[in-house]
């Protein structure tokens, strides 16, 4: 399966920003659960104001048992 292009275009948005100084890890609540999220998200500004674009957030837990990887002849890796 191809990653999709809007996957693609806020991956590249993320590089920038971090190669740009503009990356920040942010404590947020998740708006559903209200569980602390820590958030990766560009900051830019917006005249005086600042401005979050937020791309997701860290794992809560081990990310090695929360995702499977690809395997290298389609499909994913299967948990041992």
């Amino acid at each position: 399966m191809a990653i999709p292009d809007h996957a693609r275009t806020n991956f590249a948005t993320l590089l920038r920003a971090a190669a740009a100084g503009d990356l920040a890890l942010v404590e947020c609540l998740d708006a559903g659960t209200r569980e602390l999220r820590y958030v990766i998200a560009a900051i830019g500004r917006d005249d005086e104001d600042f401005v979050m674009t937020p791309f997701g957030h860290l794992a809560p837990a081990n990310p090695f048992g929360t995702y499977l990887p690809p395997a290298p002849d389609g499909g994913f890796v299967e948990p041992e």
